[in-house]
């Protein structure tokens, strides 16, 4: 345990188990810890686990912090949770390529299930969602947008009890800026228009669920998190409901909040 990486608070909002951390640095490394002795837990008592990542610069620092672990990956299977409709997996600013050079060719999963955004959008959702349903997913590692989207789950199309397993989303303004604001498109006019995304039941079907939201830009979309009511109005709002899920925030995201 890396003890320079305690919260400086943690305190929960409902279920959900917040924990603030003084910077950026720190709280990737503490959510990365926990991921990673989470992994080592199931492992023990598991074949394999099943694991779903987030594509965002605000993973960042937690993805660094796993990818030095000594985990056996190749018990791993890895997802994704969402993708822009119309890019190549080896276009470098498809999620399912951020994850391929940020994590995936270093540790080598045993098996990667990458969403294809070329693919007819129908046929695609029929084939994740079919190896989505093969078995539980184990652990879910996810961010939350300025707009409060848990991934492409948009205050327009979030569905707290959507019957799909992922579905293709029109994406909001805020989403497509957001994509600028990181530094993933140049402006705009680039950041596609479309996505498929896992849908906010698949996302709270998993078993344990792991939040990394740092920066000043989401200091908004946290404040509504914790103290809003729970509403598609801000999705991420219903990880106050999930058993198991920790929401790691560094002192500029969460701001004054109370």
């Amino acid at each position: 345990m890396n003890t320079k990486n305690q919260p400086v608070k943690n305190f929960r909002a409902d279920k959900l188990n917040v924990k603030v951390y003084q910077n950026r640095l720190s709280m990737g490394q503490a959510a990365g810890e926990e991921v990673v002795r989470k992994l080592k837990e199931l492992l023990k008592n598991q074949d394999s686990v099943r694991m779903v990542f987030a594509s965002a610069p605000s993973q960042n620092e937690f993805l660094e912090t796993i990818k030095s672990a000594d985990i056996d990956w190749a018990r791993v299977t890895a997802f994704h949770m969402d993708e822009y409709i119309g890019l190549a997996l080896n276009h470098p600013q498809s999620f399912g390529y951020f994850l391929k050079i940020q994590l995936f060719d270093v540790v080598q999963p045993g098996v990667i299930h990458y969403i294809n955004g070329m693919n007819d959008s129908d046929k695609e959702m029929e084939r994740y969602s079919k190896l989505l349903q093969d078995a539980p997913i184990d652990i879910i590692c996810l961010g939350i947008g300025e707009n409060g989207h848990i991934a492409f789950n948009d205050p327009p199309v979030a569905d707290f009890h959507d019957p799909y397993i992922i579905k293709m989303v029109e994406l909001d303004a805020i989403s497509r800026n957001q994509q600028v604001n990181d530094g993933c498109f140049a402006e705009l006019s680039e950041v596609p228009t479309h996505a498929l995304t896992l849908t906010i039941p698949t996302l709270m079907a998993g078993k344990h669920l792991y939040c990394m939201v740092p920066g000043p830009t989401k200091t908004n979309a946290v404040k509504k998190v914790l103290n809003d009511g729970i509403s598609t109005d801000v999705p991420a709002s219903i990880l106050r409901q999930h058993s198991d899920c920790t929401l790691y925030l560094d002192n500029e995201s969460y701001g004054e909040v109370d």
